[in-house]
Order: structure tokens, then C-alpha cells, then sequence
């Protein structure tokens, strides 16, 4: 019997209060039932959706489509025929309609598989659809990483009222050449920042309180750039009135987990004389990914 190759698609979405584009959005990937929706994350505060989808890879160079590309690919169109960035408003960053997508090997595939599906999928969106992508991990030649790209575009700056991000881009002119795509966006739709990257855990702990001040500097400490755990991404986000997150990317969870991050985030809101609540991570788990998969059918499976 041959060996189970899987990739896992996440696809982040700028939008999760339209009902109607994220229907037409899912009835887009559903055409393609080969990738199947495994998990959907929508949190109306951040006005965002998280899709995961994962689909069955071929363990050689192959002419026939791939399926999670070819899926992926058509939600992306109906994100941007339905969404319009301009109209858009919330308390996470986002820098485009399709703000992110990552592609991670599963099972027995290989980094290099995916990265391959990563780059035909940015250069039909910047080709076809005239929209700038831009590329990190392994399908970046030279392995750049999302965070640089998102500094360098402005990511991490609010552009309303301190901790709310709302409506397109202040100007159609890009810091950073695409690498695809044309070298200006559409206040409509933004860019695409797409990435193949060894599994990556989100991980959010929510804290009662509104002073984003000092759950930056919290933040901070937390996260490997700031001199606190290694391999974590850190950044606070206002979560409602009186509750802010501390949301996290666990780039090596195997090493540093939601439980370390917890830990850490309690101990230092102590001393700002913070209450913290239950953190919560925002997919599957690899495993669970892989069992979903392998539990719609044997026509998925074999």
C-alpha cells in the first residue's frame, strides 16, 4: 500500500459577518470535493474566517490538477467577486480579501510537495487574477518569513482608532516588490500573502482588560522577538470592550505549546495585576486533521 500524502490549505478570509460571501465562498470549495473542508474558525470581532482543507497529494510530478490547489483557487475568486476591503472593518490586522494562506505537509508528504502547490497557486492568482502575491517559507527562494513581509507592508499597524484596522490600503503603491501579480493593489482587494511552512499552531489567551498598552508590552515579552520564548510570534488584539488576546504563532509546537505560552502569558499579566482567561487554539490539531480527512470515505483515502 502506498503512503498517505496530505496537505493541509489554510485559507484566512477578511471577512466573517457577510453570511451570503461566505456561503457562495464554501459552495466554491465544495465543487471540488476531493479537498474537503476540514475546519472553519470565524470570530465576528476580528471580522475574519479561518478555512482548512485538506486533499490527498500525488506522490510524483503529475499533469492532473490538484485538487486543494484547484479548490483553494476558486474560493479565492469568490472572496474577491463577493468582498470588497474598502467596506471592511475589525480588530485584526489583514493586509488583502484573502489576507493568508499556508500550506503544510501532512503525513508522508514533503515541504517541497507543497511549496510546489504554494507557487502555482500565487502565480495563477497574480497571473489570472491580477492580484500582488507574495511568498514566504519554502516557496520563497530565499525562505523569507511572513513576518518580514508583513512589517515591511504595514501589517502590524492599526489605521483606525488605535486597535482597529478598516477599510483598503491608504495607497495603491507597494513597499515590497510581488512576486506576482502586478506591482500595485486595488483598495478592493489588497494582496495575497501565500507560504508552505512545517505545521504552525495558532494559539490565542484571552485577558480582561482594555489597556492594549500594556498587553503589547506583554506581548512582547512573550514572543522570541522580544527576548521571550523561542520560536513564538506574539501580538495584542483588542477582543471587545474590556477584553484583549494574546494571539500567538507557535512555529515550532512540538518544542514550545499552547501550555508554555499560557504559563507565561499568566505569569506576566500578574504583575500588571491582570485576570487571564483559558486560552484556546484556533484549528485542529495535525493528528486530528489527518483522522477527519481519513473519515469522510475511502474514496478520499486510498
Amino acid at each position: 500500500m502506498s503512503k498517505l500524502m496530505l496537505a493541509c490549505c489554510k485559507v484566512y478570509i477578511s471577512e466573517s459577518r457577510n453570511r451570503v460571501a461566505l456561503e457562495t465562498i464554501e459552495r466554491a470549495a465544495k465543487l471540488f470535493p476531493e479537498a474537503a473542508i476540514i475546519n472553519k474558525f470565524e470570530d465576528e470581532t476580528y471580522n475574519r474566517v479561518g478555512y482548512t482543507l485538506a486533499s490527498k497529494l500525488h506522490p510524483k510530478p503529475s499533469y492532473e490538477p490538484c485538487p486543494l490547489r484547484t479548490a483553494v483557487l476558486a474560493m479565492v475568486k469568490a472572496a474577491f467577486e463577493t468582498i470588497d476591503l474598502e467596506l471592511h472593518c475589525g480588530s485584526h490586522p489583514r493586509l488583502g480579501v484573502v489576507d493568508h494562506i499556508c500550506f503544510h505537509p501532512l503525513a508522508y508528504a514533503s515541504l517541497d510537495q507543497t511549496a510546489g502547490v504554494a507557487k502555482s497557486l500565487a502565480a495563477d492568482i497574480g497571473c489570472r487574477m491580477q492580484v500582488p502575491t507574495f511568498l514566504y517559507g519554502a516557496a520563497h527562494e530565499e525562505g523569507r518569513t511572513l513576518d518580514s513581509i508583513r512589517r515591511e507592508l504595514g501589517y502590524f499597524k492599526p489605521n483606525s482608532s488605535g486597535t482597529q484596522w478598516a477599510g483598503g490600503p491608504r495607497s495603491e503603491s507597494l513597499l515590497l516588490k510581488p512576486d506576482g501579480g502586478p506591482a500595485h493593489m486595488s483598495g478592493e482587494q489588497g494582496v495575497v500573502v501565500i507560504g508552505a511552512t512545517p505545521w504552525v499552531d495558532n494559539y490565542n489567551v484571552p485577558v480582561f482588560s482594555a489597556d492594549i498598552t500594556a498587553l503589547r508590552r506583554i506581548a512582547k515579552r512573550v514572543s522570541e522577538r522580544g527576548g521571550g520564548l523561542p520560536s513564538v510570534q506574539a501580538m495584542a488584539l483588542a477582543h471587545g470592550e474590556d477584553v484583549t488576546e494574546v494571539a500567538c504563532n507557535l512555529l515550532e509546537p512540538s518544542k514550545v505549546g499552547g501550555d508554555k505560552v499560557q504559563q507565561e502569558v499568566e505569569r506576566l499579566a500578574r504583575e500588571e495585576g491582570m485576570v487571564v482567561g483559558k486560552g484556546y487554539f484556533t484549528d485542529l490539531s495535525q493528528e486530528e486533521i489527518v483522522e477527519a480527512f481519513l473519515k469522510l470515505g475511502p474514496c478520499m483515502s486510498k
